[in-house]
């Protein structure tokens, strides 16, 4: 059995509202994310998700229950918990190189120029940006900025990839090879994934399990264990596995839309 990475345990967190009762974001959350697994989130808006990713990353702090890796509590953001944010946060006076080359700063290894810059050009061809190189943000499209800043994120060379909706942002087409290239990336560097999206299909896609969250608090609903083999395409998805798959968490996730309050 894979190893524990992450342990979560009866995680509370309450925000504090001025005029008009507390918020409690989320109650109770108990998650273990073991390594190498690739976990997907998905639930109805206002049900956690971000919270829980930000509190992972120790951006975020909570008000009970414990948040460990290793078995040592987090207590801040740190290199081995790398974030990918849906809108990019790309330095827009750097290049493609530079901006990659950025998340080199953050490693405990130094390394000498040539280091450098072999490094960034392995993850300038992993993202497939080879001829972008000299390119700034503004010279790119969204799907290419978002390769940009997950290679950025490899850079770092965290144990965990933490990503909020990274392709939220993008056109259908976009996203399909985005998707299909975070795969591949995945499978070839043996990271362990945190994603958080609303879209079912990209999550069953993606993920070795499902975590469902209901909301207001948010609470972990299920998790569903995607037995499907990888590698995985957009042609998995005629899978009739993945189609029995997609419609049982469509299905359960709609239902809790109709359980929130109007």
């Amino acid at each position: 059995m894979a190893e524990t990475l992450i342990k979560i345990s009866g995680v509370r967190k309450e925000y504090k509202v001025e005029a008009g009762p507390n918020v409690v974001a989320l109650n109770g959350v108990d998650l273990e994310i073991k390594r190498n697994e690739f976990i997907c989130v998905v639930g109805p808006s206002g049900c956690g998700k971000t919270t829980l990713l930000n509190i992972i990353a120790g951006l975020e702090p909570f008000d009970s229950g414990s948040v460990t890796m290793h078995g040592e509590e987090i207590i801040g953001p740190g290199p081995d918990r790398g974030v990918i944010f849906q809108q990019y946060a790309l330095f827009p006076w750097m290049t493609v190189r530079r901006n990659i080359e950025y998340g080199l700063k953050f490693q405990e290894k130094m390394f000498t120029d040539e280091e450098k810059s072999e490094l960034v050009s392995h993850y300038i061809k992993m993202v497939n940006l080879e001829g972008f190189e000299n390119s700034y943000p503004k010279a790119l499209s969204g799907g290419m900025k978002q390769r940009v800043a997950i290679a950025r994120g490899y850079a770092l060379n965290p144990e965990v990839l933490l990503m909020d909706e990274p392709f939220g942002a993008l056109d259908a087409q976009t996203r399909a090879q985005l998707q299909e290239d975070l795969l591949h990336t995945w499978e070839s560097e043996k990271k362990t994934a945190f994603f958080i999206t609303h879209d079912v299909d990209e999550a069953v896609l993606l993920a070795t399990r499902v975590v469902i969250m209901s909301a207001r608090p948010g609470q972990i609903k299920e998790i569903v264990d995607i037995n499907l083999p990888y590698p995985r395409t957009q042609a998995t998805k005629m899978d009739p596995e993945f189609i029995r798959l997609k419609n049982y968490i469509w299905d359960a996730v709609y239902k809790m839309y109709l359980e929130i309050p109007k």
